[in-house]
């Protein structure tokens, strides 16, 4: 098995596209409940609407590797501006499901970055790893928990990060 990071950015307007798609979508992450390490929407600044999906998987093979991206709903409707797809070398050992530090008044954030080749520590860290093409090292990704987008950026430790408002995914 191989963990792999997938995330589309959503065309521009399509919030009612990916409404419309939203369980089917669900229906079909459900036949990978167990190969998910994280799942969840990037949203705007105002965590109104979604800005993406992000999915991080445990697969056996490209062909399910394929399935996974090319067979979802929310891709077959034509939602994703680009999706971005790499090979994940998780650095927690664990899903977002078996993160239990929780401070209110804190945001969830996806956190990518081109750098950040040294270990991280904090209580924050939900699920984090490198990001890889193949065996070449493209960035970090990073799934935490802070009080806004500088402090989760600030957790990473690097000046180049992108951040990106996120919450836990699946059905609500």
């Amino acid at each position: 098995m191989t963990q792999y990071f997938v995330y589309g950015r959503d065309r521009a307007g399509i919030g009612e596209l990916k409404g419309e798609l939203t369980e089917e979508h669900w229906a079909f992450m459900d036949r990978y409940a167990e190969e998910l390490i994280a799942r969840g929407p990037t949203l705007t600044e105002d965590r109104e609407e979604s800005t993406g999906s992000l999915h991080i998987v445990d697969l056996p093979d490209s062909e399910a590797l394929n399935a996974f991206v090319y067979k979802e709903p929310y891709y077959l409707g034509g939602a994703f501006e680009t999706i971005e797809l790499y090979r994940f070398d998780n650095h927690t050992g664990r899903t977002m499901w078996e993160f239990t530090t929780t401070v209110e008044g804190y945001g969830r954030y996806l956190v990518l970055t081109k750098d950040a080749s040294r270990p991280l520590s904090s209580d924050h860290l939900i699920v984090y790893g490198d990001l890889l093409d193949g065996d070449t090292h493209i960035g970090r990704a990073a799934l935490v928990e802070a009080p806004d987008a500088a402090a989760a950026a600030k957790l990473i430790e690097v000046a180049d990060a992108e951040v990106h408002p996120w919450e836990f995914g699946g059905r609500r």
